[in-house]
């Protein structure tokens, strides 16, 4: 393989990986627990953007279950970033065969 013409393609697969990841980074992913009262939007950078809480859900005499419900929409939007990053960014490097 001519070296000029892999360093090429690699210099674009980089360009696309970063436009790939800042892409990711501006998205927004959300998710809910509690048949939806209690709802996390996050973005692709892991950082928790909003909460929302339907009021039924806040009960003073049962606060573990309103915990348990936040720990299951935050995990599960944590999922969701992972799994669409994990697709996006295994695109560039499926099928790479870079000599050694």
């Amino acid at each position: 393989m001519n070296m000029q013409k892999m360093l090429k393609d690699l210099q674009k697969m980089q360009s696309q990986m970063v436009k790939a990841q800042n892409n990711l980074k501006a998205q927004c992913f959300e998710a809910e627990a509690g048949g939806g009262m209690v709802k996390v939007s996050m973005n692709g950078q892991r950082q928790v953007l909003d909460v929302i809480l339907d009021e039924s859900v806040v009960d003073p005499e049962d606060i573990e279950m309103l915990q348990d419900l936040i720990v299951v929409a935050v995990n599960d939007a944590l999922k969701k970033v992972e799994d669409t990053t994990a697709s996006t960014m295994g695109k560039f490097t499926q099928g790479i065969n870079l000599p050694f």
